[in-house]
């Protein structure tokens, strides 16, 4: 076999396993979907998504008070993680130097890797204790801890990787550095940091951990962000190992409307990311 020959055959075999390889990556996702539709679709109606859950041992009912709950807490969470993210990955990529902007990375490395569960018995001791009680304020105080570090790390990345050329134009012409990164740096790292706020906020919205110590759970509609409040994760835990089939279907059926929220919160911000660079480039 001559050399020719031989690329081709490591060619064709590489080509072959990358392409198995991907097939099996979406596969995965499509069975997870399939699993989701297959045993949740059919509990999925009106009631399910406008009714509070019945009472134990009794059919039917809904999850609307978690829907909303997560949908509160998800929100509080964004409110506070996302700016704080965002600033400080601009900060480390702009104006962050080297001994300090090394600590607060490898923080945030850090605080990224930490369980979910600690950062919930965290919360509990630095809200909920003091508070004398769990409520929404505290599921998303902890959430937004999980929030930070993802968006502070890709903010930065998606910053770095914006070329340099751009930002030195704009100080040839006279621009502070303040407005370079306002108006240069950001916008051309926008779709991505995006990006990294859209992943972060699907990250939290699944997690159940932080709320059980934090959230706590309540059979009825939110009350205020001061009160115990239910949510989709902590539902989903319940229903699932409780001995009743009903709940058990109920539970296939939350994960998939919680499958959905991500989806159409991917969907919205990339829609928006597109007209807001297409009103720029116009």
């Amino acid at each position: 076999m001559n050399r020719l020959a031989y690329r081709k055959v490591v060619n064709m075999v590489m080509l072959t396993l990358t392409g198995v390889c991907a097939v099996l990556s979406v596969s995965v996702l499509f069975v997870v979907l399939g699993f989701l539709a297959w045993n949740g679709a059919a509990s999925i109606g009106w009631n399910f998504l406008t009714k509070l859950p019945a009472p134990t041992g009794e059919t039917g009912g809904g999850m609307a008070n978690a829907i909303v709950g997560s949908a509160i807490m998800v929100g509080l969470a964004a409110a506070i993680g996302l700016p704080t993210g965002f600033f400080g990955g601009i900060y480390l990529a702009e104006f962050g130097g080297k001994t300090f902007a090394f600590i607060v990375r490898y923080m945030a490395d850090l605080l990224n890797g930490v369980p979910s569960i600690v950062i919930g018995i965290f919360a509990w001791t630095v809200v909920v204790v003091p508070m004398h009680r769990f409520s929404a304020i505290a599921g998303g105080f902890a959430l937004s801890l999980m929030l930070i570090p993802i968006t502070l790390r890709s903010t930065e990345q998606f910053l770095l990787n914006v070329p340099r050329p751009l930002r030195e134009g704009a100080l040839a012409l006279g621009a502070p550095k303040w407005k370079v990164v306002a108006t240069v740096a950001v916008p051309a790292a926008m779709r991505g940091i995006l990006t990294g706020m859209i992943l972060g906020i699907a990250r939290i919205a699944g997690e159940s951990a932080p709320l059980l110590f934090t959230a706590l759970n309540n059979e009825f509609w939110p009350r205020g962000i001061d009160q115990p409040t239910a949510a989709l994760p902590v539902m989903i835990y319940r229903n699932a190992i409780s001995p009743y089939d009903d709940l058990h279907r109920q539970a296939w059926a939350a994960g998939l409307v919680l499958l959905g929220m991500v989806l159409i919160t991917n969907v919205t911000a990339r829609f928006i990311a597109s007209r807001g660079i297409a009103v720029q480039k116009g």
